[in-house]
């Protein structure tokens, strides 16, 4: 890898195929089905420990300060948005959290927090790809890149351990096929 970008776009290929499953689910509710509680409650595990503590804790922690050392505006600017946007997401996060208390699963709450995180997460999850990732590519210098590499590596060793990643995909794998969309 040339780009700490590429590592976050990889990662971005699991957190859609984990919203195309909470797609599915949400889906599922609206239309009377049954979704297994287990299953909902891990996809939104995996929201909170993979896309937001592991992924967002790259973002805001290592690649976002050295962009803005770069010369990209945080305030009132591309880091800026992007840092809001996840405040956004942990609360439709929250929300899901919320259908999922007191061993039960709230179709409606769970819906709502899903269409909202859908929307943001994949419009966010572009902007990123396609506009700030680049900008940060052209404006960070290779030996500052090889860095931030190494930071995350030491960051998803402290905050997910051994094995975790292996798991979610696992676990992303199997409800990719329970949910798909014929069922």
């Amino acid at each position: 890898m040339k780009y700490a970008s590429e590592d976050l776009v990889q990662e971005h290929v699991a957190i859609n195929a984990g919203l195309d499953v909470l797609e599915r689910m949400a889906q599922r509710l609206r239309e009377g089905r049954k979704v297994r509680r287990e299953d909902a409650e891990a996809l939104v595990v995996f929201f909170v420990e993979f896309a937001d503590k592991c992924h967002h804790g790259k973002e805001e922690g290592i690649l976002f300060p050295a962009m803005a050392e770069a010369g990209i505006p945080n305030e009132n600017g591309p880091i800026g948005v992007m840092l809001a946007e996840h405040v956004q997401g942990r609360a439709a996060i929250a929300r899901m959290r919320q259908a999922l208390r007191d061993g039960g699963l709230d179709a409606a709450g769970f819906i709502g927090g899903a269409e909202d995180y859908l929307a943001l997460l994949r419009t966010h999850i572009r902007k990123e790809n396609m506009i700030l990732f680049p900008l940060g590519d052209k404006r960070i210098p290779e030996d500052v890149q090889a860095g931030l590499l190494e930071r995350f590596e030491r960051h998803e060793a402290e905050v997910m351990g051994p094995g975790v990643h292996e798991r979610f995909h696992a676990l992303l794998h199997r409800l990719s096929e329970d949910y798909a969309k014929e069922n």
